[in-house]
């Protein structure tokens, strides 16, 4: 289970951690792609937590395949996020001063299918996510992919 906190620098009580995550339209662009995580229910865009040795690209790109079944190439950034007053706190205590990157992807392959991680997924719009229970950075970070803005976000 993974909680968001919030507080006056609470980003000083966690360690950081770095982070991707991709963001997905359908072919029509006018929908997002978002998943719905096994272990806190909330909807959120597929991705996670960089690994030693990975590029960006490929840690974004190993993420939603994991996550959602799809293969992706990345495209561009959308925006730098490390929100100070904003930790994520699992189950077992630890708290995460995430620095995400967000990047727009675009499907090459496979299909979609839950994981261990997610146990739904779906393209939504703007008015249809903000009726959702989701992560609190998500609906930011999702408007920002839709901007479609040349120069990345830094928030």
């Amino acid at each position: 289970m993974v909680a968001i906190l919030q507080g006056d620098r609470i980003g000083k009580t966690g360690v950081l951690a770095v982070g991707c995550e991709a963001a997905i339209f359908d072919e029509s662009g006018a929908r997002i792609l978002i998943i719905r995580r096994r272990d806190n229910g909330m909807w959120c865009q597929p991705g996670g937590h960089i690994e030693p040795g990975e590029s960006v690209a490929e840690a974004c790109a190993r993420e939603v395949k994991e996550e959602t079944g799809l293969a992706v190439e990345v495209l561009r950034l959308v925006g730098i996020y490390s929100d100070s007053h904003r930790v994520a706190e699992y189950a077992d205590g630890n708290r995460f001063h995430a620095i995400v990157l967000s990047f727009e992807a675009r499907m090459i392959g496979g299909s979609l299918h839950d994981s261990d991680e997610s146990s739904e997924m779906g393209f939504f719009t703007p008015e249809e996510i903000k009726q959702m229970d989701y992560m609190m950075p998500l609906y930011e970070r999702i408007m920002d992919a839709f901007a479609r803005r040349e120069a990345a976000f830094v928030r």
